[in-house]
């Protein structure tokens, strides 16, 4: 279950242990991810979850699949900020689009949908890819205090 607790106008970040799942533990990333962010409108919500799903994704196809996952949330400005880890050494790589391959869109996805993204390599050879993405904008509702 997450975990998390609220701090001057944003939130501790929550995580989920993701060590020695498989991939169809996407669609609980997904509900834990909604229930978690549950302050954050229905149209940015989406952003974010699609943004989660590519993360994890992304962990499991490349990077020996995901340790754990944390999301944090700040109201002002209204922000999300996911992070997945894995025990790879190996970055990420943005590829280039194709007809050919069915795979290889989830990083194009991911700059697309986040105001931000990157890599913290760690000492031990393992990393944490993250992304923040904005729940802000003309056509969000106000998000609910943290």
């Amino acid at each position: 279950m997450p975990e998390g607790s609220v701090t001057g106008g944003g939130t501790a970040p929550w995580s989920l242990d993701l060590r020695g799942t498989t991939a169809p533990v996407l669609v609980e990333v997904r509900r834990w991810a909604s229930r978690t962010l549950a302050q954050v409108d229905d149209a940015h919500l989406g952003d974010v979850l699609l943004v989660a799903t590519e993360l994890v994704t992304n962990a499991y196809d490349h990077g020996q699949g995901p340790l754990q996952i944390r999301v944090s949330h700040t109201a002002e400005p209204c922000r999300v900020r996911l992070e997945v880890d894995d025990s790879s050494p190996d970055l990420p790589v943005v590829a280039a689009p194709s007809r050919e391959r069915l795979g290889g869109r989830g990083l194009q996805i991911v700059d697309k949908l986040a105001d931000t993204w990157g890599v913290l390599a760690h000492p031990a050879g393992s990393k944490t890819v993250w992304a923040e993405v904005s729940c802000a904008g003309f056509d969000a509702s106000p998000c609910a205090p943290c």
